[in-house]
């Protein structure tokens, strides 16, 4: 993902965190690793994503003719 800053990925990740959309899992090692999944709540949000993304497709195809 282009265009954006540590910063504001950081903000944004911790939103999700905040909204119970994702879930954080930090390592305790001498570099430090995160790793982030989404949370069942986050998940239950795939049906609206996918219909998002259909408009979307659809909304392309409408524009180009």
């Amino acid at each position: 993902m282009g265009g954006i800053t540590q910063k504001m990925l950081t903000q944004q990740l911790r939103e999700l965190e905040a909204n119970n959309i994702i879930l954080r899992k930090i390592f305790p090692e001498v570099s430090p690793r995160v790793e982030y999944r989404l949370s069942d709540h986050g998940k239950s949000l795939a049906p609206l994503l996918n219909e998002m993304a259909n408009w979307r497709a659809n909304h392309n195809k409408t524009k180009e003719e």
